[in-house]
Formats: structure tokens, C-alpha cells, sequence
């Protein structure tokens, strides 16, 4: 069969020509009256809503009535979905850029459909959208307008995360039309709306809402091109207007000479306008230049993309747009393009005639342009045929040519591979070239999976080398929740299907059963999940509480234990959380290592240690947090009465805990000591030790006082003597130290007393101890006097032990013209002759 010539579809408008390019046809039975319809499509060659229009009368046909229902189909016209609908009027039908469906009551309630089978999210508009009701709504790539009844505007800026605004308020006033600006176009990056009020149009944004002076409405239509630039008007006189959509320039105008009004008026990318009747379509370019389509079997709707409009009709889907560059520069009538003589050079070569090869030389300095110029033109085509030939005149261009980089080419044979077979009618999926370049491969295959189109997806993830884990595990979903086999069935038909497979998440599985009310099903998925972390939150959910834990605990990983103890903890009662961990010695650890440790001052969770250690009987433990509870505590009977309840919980056990309790009593006592010290003397005892209590007693004179201490708490003399020397230094009581420098013996002998008194400064009191210090290293007693600066008597102590050297040495320190050096000399010269 003949292929036409790929400009036998084209129409010229002004200087450009536009194309229409029929994508199916029969694609919706006859007796489905397109008229009596909503229809709205998704950006890309998404899918269509069907949705029947409750202000159109229909014949009553009982056969054929049913409940109403939102039918979603492919292009192609196969249903995908048939969701029913029970919820009041709706107001506003839409989809987003990643094709989400949204349906829009008159209440206000949002329906946000997440995929193509039934499964949805549901949030409200709020702001008065229930007392004053939706009139209509408009949608762009990521969110939505709504206008009410009373001209208020609501705007959501995510669906995913929905947050309704109201916008600035318009005038009151009938509004004719309105359509909005998406803010990735606008200066403000809010949301702008255009609304024809009275003669002019007013533009709303998030703070303002501003007059542009208009006079020649009201127009019924508002459009705005898909880059944001312009906007076109159409008026109840059948007249159209071209603006800039800063309101600034107008640009072209058109009379359709019509007195009826429009069902669509959209823009065809962003140089034409297209105005559609019921079967009536007026393409309206610059400066007003028109071509006209017909349609013979019912009305049309219109779909607009960014790159051009869909036509929706009952025997038909058609794709209006400009003709792109590369493919005029190949197949305008009369071009001399280099890559048109190229795709001449190989219709020459297939006839074999010698004018090939003078193609060729003939666009030699070209050749690498016109290569690159076929292949981008291949890309653009719809058609297999012309396809091929563009890529053949490619590939013999680049044969020629000595050097050229084939990656272009190579990824535009992948790319074509993957449009023809998404565009084939099973799956209807007709997208242009570039509208694939801006959804990308990972967002088609996004689109395959909601269509359940698994097989398809799998083989272009693998064409272009991408990675695969998300659609077998959106199969694995799909599969647990609708599959009819029984658990055991369903799951082991999945582990052997996913077993080896990089990257696979058993989690989101494992989730999906729960969700459909399958648990056991989950909890079995579960098991296959070799990341912990993934486990152990679905668990939760599912009130798997132990076996949470128990995962949590296997991985080893303490953050992940902390979080199931901190979730369980706060469900589940003390009792039952302490008899969870009780069991387990590694979440008790953490429990209590925790509690010891839990606010940023580093304070403990007195309470939950006390319970912990009384649910474990750990006596001694619940002793040692009262025992740190009385030392923060300021006031010593409080801190008297910790320490009582502390020795209470070790009286059951008294024998194996005498050393405990022996210990308690006594740090009582001393608090009690300490406290009736601080009601009677003028400085605090509080918090001090026994030693340091002694200490600060006699330094302050109290000497009877560390005596009653001494006593009492069975200090011994070495400790007390040490005590009471370091308090006597400190005070500086040289008189009380040399009192006891007369006592015959010291239980830690005499040279601490010399030590002490020596860094003190006091050299004449140091140097009294030298000869009570028994046990010294020979000529230690030397050393000692001359710290005390008397050399003179540690001459003689060198005399007497016959020290030659030491004896010297003073001598020469203290030089023999002095009188020190002389009385040296002259002890050593009876013992120490030349």
C-alpha cells in the first residue's frame, strides 16, 4: 500500500504549516453520544475522563441505564476504568502533569485519583467552598482553582500536599470566563487568574487583584498559551483576540463571523489558536490566517497539550500542531535543504542510479548537518514509514562521512522504538518526541505501571538500561491486592518471581497486603525483607509490636531498637511495656541506659528507672537511684529521707547487703551532722564528705566538733592526723603546729609536717621536724636543711655522717669569704684534712 507523502496532512497559517495527524480511529462505539459528556485528557497522549454532563438533557434508554460513573480510557479508546461515582455534581474534572484525575463536587471535596485503578485521596477546600458551592475549576501541572458562587477563588498549590488559599477577591459581577496563569510562568510564582468581569478582565494573584482596562468585552473564553506569554479572548460577537498576556500588546485578532458560541477555544502550542464548534474546527494563526477541519460523526472535544491539541471525536483521535522545523526542512515543497538532497540521495541509491552519488557531493560541506537534521526529523514523525526512510538517509549520510559521532543516532533508534510501540492502539499511549523528552523514560514507564501494562514496561526498562525494582514490585502490589488465590498461594508466587532481583523492596509489598486487610499475607511478605529498617515500621502498624522488637533487636542497629522502645512505650501501658523488654536483656539495656541519660543536662528518668529496676527486682539498683537522687538534692532532710528509702528497699536482703546498708546509715548521719552544723555555725557543711567535714571543722577552730566526727564515723588516726595537718597548714596556725611538733610520736610520722609546713613557706617551722623524721636516706637530712636555706646545719649534718662531698659543695655555695663559708669550713676541718 502507497504511503502519503507526509505533506499531505499539512495546512498553511501565515508562513508556518500545521499538521494533523490522525492517531486512531473508531475509538468510541457509536452509540456513546460524545455531546452528552464531560471529557477531559491528561498532558502527554494521557488518558481521557469521561464523565456524563448533568445539564444535558438524554433520551431515556432503560436498556442501557447505569449508575453513574467516571469511565477513564486510552486514546485509542480502550477502558481502562470504570469508577463509580455517588458523590453529588461535579464542578471540576482535571488531571495533573503526572497524571493524577481530579474530581471537583460542588461542596468542595477534592478527589485525588493517584493511579488509574480506583485508588484515590480526598481532601476539602475549605474557605466557605461548602456554604457558597463550586461553579467551575481550572487545573495546571500540580495543582488547581477553584471559583464559587460568590467569586471567591480557592487555590491548592500541591496535591500532594494541599493547603487551599484563598486568593484576592475579584469584583462582584457575573464572570463570563476565566482561566489562570500557572505560577511557574508568572513573576510572583503564585498562581495568576484571569477573569472577565463586565467589558475588561481582571488578573488575581495571591496578594492583589487588578484591573487591566479592557473594553471590548465580555469574553466568553479565556485561553493561555502553554509558555505563559500570551493570551487569547474570544468575545459573544464570535470576535477572537491575541494579547500578551501582561495585558501590554495586542497582537492579532480574528472574526469567526459566528453567532454561535464555542464549546472549546484553546491554543495549538504557542503561535495558533483553535476554536471548535460541534463538528467544526477553525485553526486561527498570526495575523489572523485560518484552515478549517470538519468532522461528519458527532462533536469533538479538544485536549490541549503543550506542543499541540488533541481532537477527540467517536471515530477518531487526531493530533493537531505545528509542523516541526526539522521535518519542513526536509519536506516542504521546494526546499534545497541539505537533508532533503540527502533523503533524495538514497531514493537514488535504492533505484541504483549514479545521481546519489552526486547528491552527496553536491551537500559534501553539509553532510554532518543533514545527518543530524534526518534524525531529528525521524524523531518527529509519526509515521513508520517515513521513519525509517529518514533514518536510512541518516545512516548512509554517516557512512560517507570519515568521522561522526553515532550516539544521537543510536539513541534516537531507541527512543523511536519505544514511541511506536507506547503509541501502538493496545496501549494508546501517542506521544510526540518532544512531549517524551519532557515526561522521560522513568515517567512513561510510571504511566505503563498504572495501566497495569507490566510486560511492555519491563522491555523498555530493559531497552534503555534502567533500573526495574519499582515495576516488580508495583506488580507485586497490584498482585496482593486483587489476586484471588489464597495467601499462601499469592505469596509464594511472588517470592519466586522477585527472588534474586536487585533492589526489590518487600516492605512496600508487604504494606500494600496490609493495606487490602490481608495481614498474615504481610507479615509473610515481611519475612523476605532483608532490611531491617524496613520492617520494623510496618510492623508497628500492624501491632506486631514483639515481633518489631525482636527485628529491631537482630539488626543490630541501636537507633532502630530506640525507635520501636520510644513507639512502644508510648502505646503501651508501663506493665505490659516493662513485661515486652523484660525478656529481651538487650531493649532492657537500652531502656535503662536511656532513662540515665535522657535530657540534654544529662538528668536521669528517676521514675521509669524506678520502676524498671522494681519490675526486675533489681533492689540494690532502685537503692543506688535514690542514693543519686539525695545527693542533687539541696535540702538535707530531703535528701535524709531519699537515703531512708533507699536503705528500706535492702532491709528484705539485710544479710547479703549489710556493706549497703552500713553505708546509708552513715551518709545519713552525717547529713544530719551537717545539717545541725549549718544551723549553728556561720558556713555549710552541706554535701561535703566526712574528711572534708573534719577539714573544714578545724580549719574554722572546731576542733572538739572534728573530734565528735572522728568518732563517730570511726575514722582512723593516720586519716585524722593527715586531716588535721593539711587544716592547720591552710590556716596558717603555725603556733598549733608547733605544739604538736613536741608530741614524741606522729602516727604518720614527721615528714608530712615537714613537707607541708615547707610549701607553705614557713622554712624555720619545716626545719624543727628535720630531726624527728626517723628512717631518712642517707644524706636526705642534707638535702632537707638546705631547702630550709641553713646550710650551716647541713654542714654539720654532713660532718657527721662524713660526708666529703655534700660538705664541699656547701662550702662552695656559700662562698669562703662569708661568715657562713668560714663556720663551714671550720666544721669540716677536724674531719675533712687535705
Amino acid at each position: 500500500m502507497e504511503v502519503a507523502h507526509p505533506t499531505a496532512g499539512w495546512e498553511q497559517l501565515g508562513e508556518r504549516f500545521y499538521r494533523k495527524i490522525q492517531l486512531y480511529t473508531q475509538i468510541f462505539n457509536q452509540d456513546l453520544d460524545l455531546d452528552s459528556f464531560l471529557v477531559a485528557g491528561a498532558q502527554y497522549g494521557g488518558a481521557i475522563a469521561l464523565y456524563r454532563d448533568e445539564n444535558k438533557l438524554v433520551a431515556y434508554r432503560p436498556a442501557k441505564e447505569k449508575k453513574p460513573s467516571i469511565d477513564i480510557y486510552s486514546c485509542a479508546g480502550k477502558l481502562i476504568r470504570s469508577i463509580s461515582w455517588d458523590k453529588g455534581p461535579i464542578k471540576g474534572l482535571g488531571w495533573s502533569e503526572d497524571e493524577k484525575l481530579l474530581v471537583v463536587t460542588a461542596d468542595g471535596t477534592v478527589r485525588c485519583y493517584y493511579d488509574l485503578q480506583g485508588d484515590f485521596t480526598q481532601f476539602s477546600l475549605g474557605n466557605g467552598a461548602d456554604e457558597a458551592g463550586v461553579k467551575s475549576c481550572k487545573f495546571y501541572d500540580h495543582g488547581l482553582v477553584a471559583l464559587l458562587s460568590n467569586n471567591a477563588l480557592v487555590s491548592v498549590s500541591s496535591y500532594d500536599e494541599p493547603r487551599p488559599k484563598l486568593l484576592a477577591p475579584p469584583p462582584e459581577g457575573d464572570v463570563h470566563s476565566w482561566n489562570l496563569i500557572p505560577p511557574a510562568y508568572t513573576l510572583s510564582r503564585s498562581v495568576e487568574v484571569l477573569l472577565s468581569i463586565g467589558q475588561t478582565v481582571y488578573v488575581s494573584d495571591a496578594t492583589e487583584c487588578e484591573d487591566r482596562f479592557l473594553d471590548i468585552g465580555p469574553f466568553t473564553h479565556i485561553a493561555v498559551s502553554p509558555n505563559g506569554k500570551f493570551a487569547a479572548l474570544y468575545t459573544a460577537t464570535g470576535s477572537a483576540h491575541v494579547i500578551t498576556s501582561d495585558f501590554q500588546n495586542r497582537l492579532s485578532e480574528y472574526d469567526s463571523k459566528s453567532k454561535i458560541l464555542p464549546k472549546y477555544f484553546e491554543w495549538c502550542g504557542n503561535d495558533a489558536v483553535v476554536i471548535a464548534w460541534e463538528d467544526e474546527v477553525h485553526l486561527v494563526g498570526p495575523a489572523g490566517s485560518l484552515t478549517r477541519f470538519y468532522y461528519d460523526n458527532g462533536r469533538v472535544h479538544l485536549v490541549p497539550d503543550f506542543d499541540g491539541v488533541r481532537v477527540i471525536a467517536n471515530d477518531t483521535c487526531d493530533f493537531l500542531q505545528k509542523v516541526p522545523d526539522v521535518i519542513e526542512e526536509v519536506f516542504r515543497l521546494g526546499t534545497d535543504s541539505a537533508a532533503s538532497i540527502l533523503l533524495d540521495a538514497v531514493e537514488q541509491l535504492e533505484m541504483q542510479s549514479p545521481k546519489a552519488d552526486d547528491n552527496i557531493q553536491l551537500i559534501r560541506s553539509h553532510l554532518v548537518d543533514a545527518v543530524d537534521t534526518c534524525v531529528n526529523a525521524a524523531g518527529h514523525e509519526f509515521n513508520i514509514h517515513w521513519q525509517k526512510r529518514l533514518l536510512n538517509a541518516a545512516s548512509f549520510g554517516k557512512s560517507v562521512l570519515d568521522i561522526y559521532n553515532s550516539d544521537d543516532f543510536v539513541d534516537m533508534c531507541e527512543t523511536l522504538r519505544v514511541l511506536n510501540a507506547v503509541r501502538f492502539y493496545e496501549v494508546g499511549l501517542p506521544l510526540s518526541y518532544e512531549q517524551y523528552q519532557r515526561l522521560s523514560p522513568s515517567g512513561l514507564i510510571a504511566r505503563l505501571l498504572n495501566r497495569h501494562e507490566y510486560l511492555l514496561a519491563l522491555r523498555i526498562a530493559g531497552y534503555l538500561r534502567l533500573p526495574t525494582d519499582k515495576i516488580y514490585v508495583h506488580w507485586a502490589s497490584t498482585k496482593v491486592r486483587v489476586g484471588a488465590e489464597d495467601d499462601d498461594a499469592i505469596c509464594r508466587k511472588v517470592v519466586e518471581k522477585l527472588s534474586g532481583k536487585p533492589g526489590i523492596s518487600f516492605e512496600a509489598i508487604a504494606r500494600a497486603a496490609y493495606d487490602e486487610g490481608r495481614g498474615r499475607l504481610a507479615t509473610e511478605l515481611l519475612n523476605h525483607e532483608p532490611r531491617a529498617g524496613r520492617q520494623v515500621p510496618l510492623l508497628l502498624s500492624m501491632e506486631e509490636d514483639e515481633v518489631a522488637l525482636d527485628k529491631a533487636i537482630e539488626s543490630g542497629d541501636t537507633d532502630l531498637v530506640y525507635f520501636v522502645l520510644h513507639q512502644l512505650k508510648r502505646k503501651l501501658p508501663l506493665a505490659s511495656f516493662f513485661r515486652v523488654i523484660n525478656t529481651r536483656p538487650t531493649a532492657t539495656a537500652l531502656v535503662e541506659a536511656s532513662a540515665r541519660l535522657r535530657d540534654s543536662d544529662g538528668q536521669e528518668d528517676t521514675a521509669l528507672l524506678k520502676d524498671l529496676y522494681y519490675q526486675d527486682d533489681r533492689r540494690l539498683d532502685g537503692a543506688a537511684v535514690f542514693v543519686r537522687e539525695a545527693l542533687r538534692q539541696p535540702d538535707s532532710r530531703t535528701a535524709v529521707d531519699k537515703l531512708t528509702l533507699a536503705a528500706k528497699l535492702l532491709t528484705d536482703n539485710a544479710k547479703e547487703n549489710v556493706f549497703e546498708l552500713t553505708a546509708l546509715k552513715e551518709a545519713a548521719t552525717l547529713l544530719r551532722m551537717q545539717e545541725a552544723f549549718d544551723r549553728d555555725l556561720t558556713d555549710s557543711f552541706s554535701g561535703l564528705s566526712v574528711n572534708q567535714t573534719m577539714f573544714k571543722l578545724i580549719r574554722l577552730g572546731y576542733h572538739g566538733r572534728a573530734k565528735k566526727i572522728q568518732s563517730e564515723f570511726k575514722v582512723p588516726e593516720k586519716v585524722a592526723w593527715w586531716i588535721r595537718l593539711q587544716a592547720l597548714v591552710a590556716k596558717r596556725d603555725w603556733n598549733e603546729i608547733e605544739e604538736v611538733s613536741r608530741v614524741r610520736k606522729s602516727p604518720i610520722g614527721w615528714e608530712p609536717f615537714f613537707n607541708q609546713t615547707l610549701l607553705a613557706g614557713n622554712l624555720r617551722l619545716a626545719a624543727l621536724f628535720i630531726p624527728k623524721c626517723t628512717g631518712l636516706e642517707p644524706g636526705q637530712a642534707i638535702t632537707m636543711y638546705e631547702k630550709c636555706n641553713m646550710r650551716v646545719k647541713a654542714a654539720e649534718e654532713a660532718v657527721r655522717i662524713k660526708d666529703a662531698e655534700s660538705w664541699s659543695k656547701l662550702l662552695d655555695a656559700a662562698g669562703r669569704n662569708t661568715q657562713e663559708g668560714r663556720e663551714i669550713e671550720r666544721l669540716g676541718q677536724a674531719v675533712f684534712k687535705k
